[in-house]
């Protein structure tokens, strides 16, 4: 059963479709077995760079796609029906490349982005410490210019792709100014001084590694600085604006997904002498999920379509990522208890869903982070 679209060109129609094609053949059946192995599916990933999926919303001059975010978007939530690390993977990847990308000068994009976006190369986003999550601006991780080199030393936390990305966007103090003494770095993988904790043991999500990055003395050239120095902090804020829009239509492709189990499982599944969809008790329980997903896709999508006209979108975005994110974990939570005892066991895929669902409310921006923007925005509106 696939989602009826308003798409708003017909290569748009047939972006989705051939994502549809794609995600249905290569994605849905290895999703079980390597979350259960915590198998990193870097091949797939690969194979999505090379038909240009990992730069959709960039412009075609650097090798993306000249997308709009609306589109982007819906793609994001066809791959995360079928399998939510590769979704993720997309969309942590297009946030590692949106500093170079909005912020990049002339010469530095038209030589590191089309790498970045051609699918060979994977990224990461480096804004987290463990002392600075939420409170992004607190982060300690020091560049002090060396002549024609920054020298980085510092810890990251909670990277997704740590470890196997080839190239990390990471953001480090180059002054005291509180959060404007941050700057943004574009860092080769293969830079002396660069190592990785082991991957942390999460509930969900187990194929995608997430993982500490240590910088004990990097030199990074100086040419590899986004932005002036003292930028950083506003760059990473532009960014998560976006970013949070990608974990959004994640969210809402997970949250499909467990509705079309659900559904799927109560139109077979026979008490009383009737499908347990006929059921009114269970019946409107499938209903309000159906509603919680709707609401999730169009959220994004008016979000999106702001971001598209160049129009404010930051509380529209925060709004969608509260809402979706919830939803997400409300419908993942009803799918187990529409299969019953079934769902509670790893023979049927809304166990996974509801695990992974979980992690969306806390990454690009805690729920709770969401409602402090959005009750701002309240205050310093009218």
């Amino acid at each position: 059963m696939s989602v009826e679209r308003m798409l708003p060109t017909p290569e748009a129609v047939d972006l989705i479709g051939l994502v549809r094609d794609i995600a249905e053949r290569e994605l849905r059946p290895r999703a079980a077995a390597a979350e259960e192995a915590g198998e990193y599916p870097r091949d797939l990933v690969r194979t999505l760079g090379r038909i240009g999926l990992l730069g959709l919303p960039y412009e075609e001059a650097y090798g993306g796609a000249a997308q709009p975010y609306e589109v982007y978007l819906q793609v994001l939530e066809e791959l995360a029906e079928r399998w939510a690390t590769v979704a993720l993977t997309v969309s942590v990847h297009t946030l590692s490349c949106w500093p170079l990308a909005t912020h990049g000068t002339v010469e530095q994009r038209k030589r590191w982005l089309p790498d970045l976006i051609g699918g060979e190369l994977l990224g990461a986003y480096c804004l987290s410490e463990p002392q600075a999550g939420s409170d992004a601006a607190a982060l300690t991780t020091r560049a002090v210019r060396d002549g024609d080199t920054y020298v980085l030393t510092g810890t990251k936390a909670w990277i997704t792709h740590g470890g196997i990305a080839d190239f990390y966007t990471v953001f480090a103090r180059t002054s005291d100014d509180g959060s404007r003494g941050i700057s943004c770095f574009l860092v080769p993988a293969d830079l002396p001084g660069l190592s990785f904790g082991a991957p942390e043991r999460k509930m969900g999500l187990t194929a995608s590694p997430t993982t500490i990055v240590n910088l004990d003395g990097v030199r990074v050239p100086a040419e590899r600085r986004i932005g002036r120095e003292g930028d950083g902090f506003g760059i990473a804020l532009e960014a998560l604006n976006s970013g949070r829009l990608g974990v959004t239509a994640v969210a809402t492709g997970l949250a499909e997904a467990a509705l079309q189990a659900a559904v799927e499982y109560a139109r077979e599944r026979e008490q009383f002498g009737k499908p347990i969809i006929d059921h009114q008790g269970l019946g409107f329980l499938l209903a309000d999920m159906a509603a919680a997903v709707e609401s999730a896709r169009a959220l994004y999508v008016v979000a999106a379509r702001r971001r598209d006209a160049s129009m404010p979108f930051r509380h529209q975005a925060s709004v969608a990522k509260l809402v979706a994110t919830d939803n997400a974990m409300q419908v993942t939570t009803d799918a187990v208890q529409v299969l019953g005892g079934a769902g509670y066991t790893r023979d049927h895929p809304v166990e996974r869903y509801f695990r992974e669902a979980k992690v969306m409310q806390i990454f690009e921006g805690t729920n709770q982070i969401q409602r402090l923007v959005i009750s701002r925005e309240l205050r310093s509106s009218g």
